[in-house]
């Protein structure tokens, strides 16, 4: 919507609507006055995406050692979705983000069907409405933010704790979305839907949100050296077009490429100069992927990679004293278990070693290795030796090089040889693991949706009131005002909310923080305290807009 971007200058804001003075701040009734408030909260809410118990047990053994999540494991969480006892990544991440429990696919806004046990029916006309997420409510209340993924940043998890649309796949208004929340720190991969171009995800809206981003005065960084040095307090990392490498892959595949724990470290220390406090979400995406693909190397690499940077999260938590942080998944994933039919009669006489050597073999996942194979297959030994197959059989070999999904087939190969079992290639609807740490820190047996709540009560706001500041039906509150409104959709890329009354036009463009204010042809542009959302039926913008309009 770059056509919208322009500022004309020529009248004041009090001769048409009163934006100067725009700005929401929490109420001070609104806040507790528990201990934790004589200095400033902190919140970092760290995601393993797609991760079972089974996968965290096995990523232990490996290791050989305790896991940082161990010191911090707290209870359990219930994931299911409005829906279905087996949730996706969006109505979970939604969940987490906004409590609110919503449908596949869809992200921070309220589901349109609700059939799991014991939830409440949503009213039909707020079907699909935004609801605010705890990184909004934090940057409401003066803090630094920041969110970090080893996926595209625009993924679901990412988007559900920055963005409002009805369907995970919708990368370019996520994108647009992010750049306009205004969050300090972003890093991850999804570079490709900053720009215009040719490639699936590209942008379609004409609009380079890498020059946005410049003109915000972001240290724009693409590599692991570029983020390490930056010293500015605005940093959006972008290190891959798409995802990012496995962890076990990184050094051979992607060595510019930073860290799940650098990431962190940086951010940490990046929104940190905010003497409001913080709120910084951090997930390891890959896991997820590792497991519907059955591969136990990927999970185990980027399980661990997720555990270097809790201990990063954790060890800047016991040194300043006011930081809750919540580790856990969103859901589970691929049913993975130590034992398989192999083990079915003598499985209380099979030691750890004959798990765990068997994967210690491998040098990279099964993504990182099947990325050397050759065209021709000629160099497949080596290429499953990657993988910690050695010793292939010649049949073995021979049935890889023919194989239409040899990635697929080489993992079901290592798999047999470490007697590890898989129910599915989907997510499991299983509890998964709370793992808390700090003041007011959550424990025991919670809804997904709790997580959501206890971070809002520590920072000190209510997701609910936030809700109806930040997202109004502008139709309803325009028309409410004696204004006419409309959609405009002549660009189906660029959606704009128009409301005229007398000799003024007020223009809203999706997915931005942004009002255009037209009195007699004179165009002034203010930015608001919120963005504005299109959900394909209706408009939603920031109560800061009707109050201050005539």
């Amino acid at each position: 919507m770059s056509k919208l971007n322009r500022k004309v200058a020529g009248i004041t804001l009090a001769s048409a609507v009163a934006f100067a003075s725009l700005g929401f701040t929490a109420k001070k009734e609104d806040v507790q006055a528990d201990d934790h408030r004589k200095k400033p909260t902190k919140v970092i809410m760290m995601v393993m995406d797609g991760t079972s118990a089974g996968a965290t047990t096995l990523s232990r053994w490996y290791k050989g050692g305790n896991l940082a999540l161990d010191e911090m494991a707290a209870g359990g969480v219930r994931t299911y979705s409005a829906e279905s006892a087996i949730t996706d990544s969006a109505p979970a991440a939604t969940a987490l983000a906004t409590g609110n429990k919503s449908n596949d696919k869809f992200i921070g806004v309220l589901p349109a069907v609700v059939n799991s046990p014991g939830l409440q029916p949503v009213n039909p006309k707020d079907a699909q409405r935004p609801v605010a997420n705890v990184l909004e409510g934090a940057k409401q209340q003066g803090k630094a933010a920041g969110i970090i993924s080893t996926s595209e940043i625009q993924h679901a998890t990412p988007a559900g704790f920055s963005s409002h649309v009805t369907h995970r796949s919708n990368y370019g208004d996520i994108a647009e979305q992010q750049v306009y929340q205004n969050i300090d720190v972003v890093l991850g991969g999804g570079k490709e839907s900053l720009s215009p171009g040719t490639t699936k995800n590209a942008r379609k809206d004409g609009e380079d949100l890498v020059k946005v981003l410049e003109n915000k005065k972001y240290d724009f960084v693409e590599t692991r050296d570029e983020l390490l040095n930056s010293g500015s307090n605005k940093i959006w990392g972008s290190f891959a077009p798409s995802a990012l490498a496995y962890d076990f892959d990184r050094k051979t595949t992607k060595p510019s490429e930073p860290t799940l724990a650098e990431m962190t470290e940086k951010a940490i220390n990046t929104l940190n100069k905010d003497k409001d406090g913080f709120f910084l979400f951090v997930e390891g995406s890959k896991v997820d992927w590792a497991a519907h693909a059955n591969d136990p190397v990927g999970m185990i690499s980027d399980v661990l990679a997720f555990d270097d940077a809790v201990k990063k999260a954790l060890d800047f938590a016991k040194k300043d004293g006011n930081t809750m942080v919540i580790a856990v998944s969103d859901h589970g994933n691929s049913g993975i278990t130590m034992g398989n039919l192999n083990t079915n009669a003598n499985y209380p006489e099979i030691p750890v070693s004959t798990y765990i050597d068997p994967l210690k073999k491998a040098k990279m996942t099964v993504e990182g290795a099947v990325s050397q194979l050759k065209s021709d297959r000629s160099n497949m030994k080596e290429v499953a030796a990657l993988y910690g197959l050695d010793n292939l059989t010649a049949e073995e070999e021979q049935a890889l090089k023919a194989s239409e999904n040899v990635g697929a087939d080489m993992s079901k190969l290592l798999s047999n040889r470490a007697n590890l079992g898989f129910t599915t290639g989907g997510h499991t609807g299983e509890d998964v693991f709370l793992y808390s740490y700090g003041p007011s820190r959550p424990f025991g047996m919670v809804e997904n949706t709790d997580l959501a709540k206890k971070m809002a009560q520590f920072m000190g706001f209510d997701l609910g009131q936030l809700t109806q500041k930040l997202y109004v039906n502008a139709k309803e509150g325009f028309e409410k005002k004696g204004y006419t409104t409309r959609i405009d959709v002549t660009d189906p890329n660029n959606p704009v909310f128009v409301a005229e009354k007398s000799n003024h036009t007020i223009k809203l463009p999706a997915n931005k923080n942004i009002s255009i204010v037209s009195v007699k042809n004179r165009d002034v542009q203010a930015e608001l305290n919120g963005i504005n959302v299109y959900n394909g039926k209706d408009f939603y913008v920031s109560d800061q807009v009707l109050k201050h309009i005539r």
